[in-house]
């Protein structure tokens, strides 16, 4: 199967699972269906596996459960394949950025979760550039940019929102957001 009928299967099982679970709240689906701003929605591309990613993760205060699941798949370690359980407050964070940057091309990611074996053999063969303890391996960050808006107006906009950690790396063309402690760096 292709990574585009791959996607297109996806989309519609999560589409058709979001239409029987909104069959079953009609207030959740007049909410959906009024475009209403309790439902928070991503869009992303993968650089490394180019796999590509748009749903509806939550609606009011309650994730969708099968969202929450094809995320955890979409930011899956993609030097191993295995997939972690990721941090929903992560994908707040990113909504939020989304939000404020008024920006509408989808995320591009560079890396979400991370195995430990992963995270050790890149942080032994990248010059120190990976964290020992990188919240990458309890699935709490992100890697990312957005096509279309500059990398310093990005980072400044995720300073602004004081939800997490925010790396700079303008050298690899990417922000780090992560749910952990309020702090910065620059890499």
């Amino acid at each position: 199967m292709t990574l585009k009928t791959d996607f297109a299967r996806r989309r519609f099982l999560t589409s058709a699972s979001g239409a029987a679970l909104l069959g079953a709240f009609p207030m959740v689906s007049r909410a959906i269906s009024l475009g209403s701003p309790s439902a928070r929605e991503l869009a992303m591309d993968h650089t490394h596996t180019r796999e590509k990613i748009e749903l509806t993760y939550a609606v009011g205060s309650r994730y969708v459960p099968q969202a929450m699941t094809d995320l955890n798949h979409f930011l899956r370690d993609h030097y191993s394949g295995l997939i972690g359980s990721m941090d929903p407050g992560l994908y707040d964070i990113m909504h939020a950025l989304r939000m404020s940057l008024k920006a509408r091309a989808p995320y591009q990611i560079i890396s979400g979760y991370r195995s430990p074996h992963t995270n050790e053999r890149l942080r032994t063969t990248r010059g120190g550039g990976v964290a020992r303890h990188s919240l990458h391996m309890d699935g709490k960050a992100v890697d990312l940019r957005i096509p279309g808006v500059p990398l310093k107006e990005l980072r400044d906009a995720a300073l602004e929102l004081k939800a997490g950690g925010v790396g700079y790396y303008p050298g690899s063309d990417f922000v780090h957001v992560d749910t952990g402690g309020v702090r910065t760096w620059r890499g």
